[in-house]
C-alpha cells in the first residue's frame, strides 16, 4: 500500500529567481493538443456555474467557456450560435447524434463528462466522435490513475480532466471508499503527460490561489474550479438575499436536489454521491479571476519560473504535517 496526498499535504521549496517583477511570467497554457489559453483557468461546466454572463467574461480574460448539458439541446444550441469556437460544450457517453450537430454548427469542441471516465464505453465515445471530427477537440473525464489516463489519450482524447471525488460537493468518495487523493492524482497522471504531451486538467478540490499553484506545479496545465466560481456575482447559480447578505446555491451534480430537479429523482439502487449548499457572493468572477491569477504570478516568482513549463521543470515539492497549515495563517495571539 502506498501513501497518497492531498494539497495540504505538501509545500514548494522556493528557487532561485532572477525575475525582477511579479507582472513578468506569462500564465498560457495548452488546454488540448491544439488550443492554447491565455490564462490556466476554467470555470467548471456546472449548471450552478457557467451562464453566458460568465462566458463572456471568460472569453475576455483569456479563457474558455465549456458549457454543461443538463439543459435543453435548444439552449446548447443557441449557446454554440453565439459564441462559435470560442467555446466547448458538453455531453455524457449517449446521445452522438446531438453532440455531432453542435459540432457542425460550430462549437471548438466537446468535454465528455462521466463522473467514472475509465470505461470502454467512454472509449467507444471518444473514438466516434473523433472518427467524425477529427478537427474538433474532445476533452475526456473523470479519471484519477495513470493507467485511466493514457487509456484515455489512447482512444483519442485531447485533455484529460483528473479528480474522482475532491470536488467542494462531491461524496463520492464518502459513499463508494474510491477516489485517489488530487495531489497525487495529479501528480502521477502528469507523468504520462509529459510523455504523451497531451494536456492535464486538474478538477476538483481548488479552495485558492495556493491550490491552483500546487497543481500546475505538479504538472495540470489548467485547473477546473466549480465552488469559487459558484459563488461570484455572474454564476448561473440560484441566488437569494438574507440578514448576512447575499447568497448563492451550490450543488454537485450527483447530488439529490440535482437528480430530483433534471431527472425527476434517483434512480432505484443508486444514492446521492454529491450535496447541495448555500454559500455567500464573494464578488464579481473578474475579482475572482485576478485574486487567482496574482497568486499564481507571486507563485512563480518563487518558483524562479517565467512560464508555466519552467515551474514545472523546477518545482520540489516537500511533504508538510497539518502544523505547517497552522504555521502559514496568521497569528492574532
Amino acid at each position: 500500500m502506498r501513501q497518497a496526498l492531498t494539497y495540504d499535504d505538501v509545500a514548494l521549496v522556493p528557487q532561485f529567481n532572477n525575475i525582477p517583477s511579479r507582472t513578468e511570467p506569462l500564465l498560457e497554457s495548452w488546454l488540448t493538443r491544439e488550443m492554447k489559453l491565455d490564462i490556466p483557468i476554467l470555470a467548471a461546466n456546472m449548471d450552478t456555474v457557467i451562464s453566458s454572463e460568465m462566458a463572456d467574461l471568460l472569453i475576455e480574460q483569456g479563457s474558455i467557456p465549456i458549457f454543461h448539458r443538463f439543459t435543453s439541446f435548444d439552449e446548447q444550441i443557441a449557446w454554440v450560435k453565439r459564441y462559435q469556437n470560442k467555446t466547448f460544450i458538453s455531453c455524457g457517453i449517449q446521445k452522438l447524434d446531438e453532440t455531432r450537430q453542435l459540432f457542425d454548427l460550430g462549437a471548438a469542441g466537446v468535454c465528455i463528462d462521466v463522473a467514472h471516465g475509465h470505461s470502454d464505453r467512454m472509449f467507444a465515445h471518444i473514438e466516434e466522435l473523433k472518427k467524425r471530427h477529427p478537427d474538433k477537440q474532445v476533452i475526456a473525464g473523470n479519471v484519477c490513475t495513470a493507467m485511466a489516463y493514457h487509456d484515455l489519450v489512447n482512444a483519442g482524447a485531447d485533455a484529460v480532466k483528473v479528480g474522482v471525488g475532491p470536488g467542494a460537493a462531491c461524496t463520492t468518495r464518502v459513499v463508494t471508499g474510491f477516489g485517489v487523493p488530487q495531489f497525487t492524482a495529479v501528480s502521477d497522471c502528469a507523468k504520462i503527460a509529459e510523455k504523451l504531451r497531451v494536456p492535464l486538467i486538474a478538477d476538483g478540490g481548488i479552495r485558492g490561489s495556493r491550490d491552483v499553484v500546487l497543481a500546475l506545479a505538479a504538472g495540470a496545465s489548467t485547473v477546473m474550479i466549480g465552488k469559487l466560481f459558484a459563488m461570484t456575482k455572474e454564476s448561473a447559480a440560484q441566488k437569494r438575499t438574507t440578514a448576512q447578505g447575499l447568497e448563492a446555491k451550490f450543488r454537485g451534480q450527483a447530488s439529490a436536489d440535482f437528480q430530483n430537479e433534471f431527472y425527476g429523482g434517483l434512480k432505484a439502487k443508486t444514492v446521492a454521491e454529491g450535496v447541495d449548499f448555500w454559500g455567500p457572493v464573494t464578488g464579481s468572477a473578474l475579482e475572482l479571476i485576478n485574486n487567482l491569477l496574482g497568486g499564481i504570478r507571486s507563485g512563480m516568482t518563487y518558483g524562479g519560473a517565467r512560464s508555466i513549463k519552467e515551474l514545472q521543470r523546477k518545482a520540489e515539492f516537500v511533504q508538510v504535517t497539518s502544523a505547517y497549515g497552522v504555521e502559514s495563517r496568521p497569528r492574532h495571539e
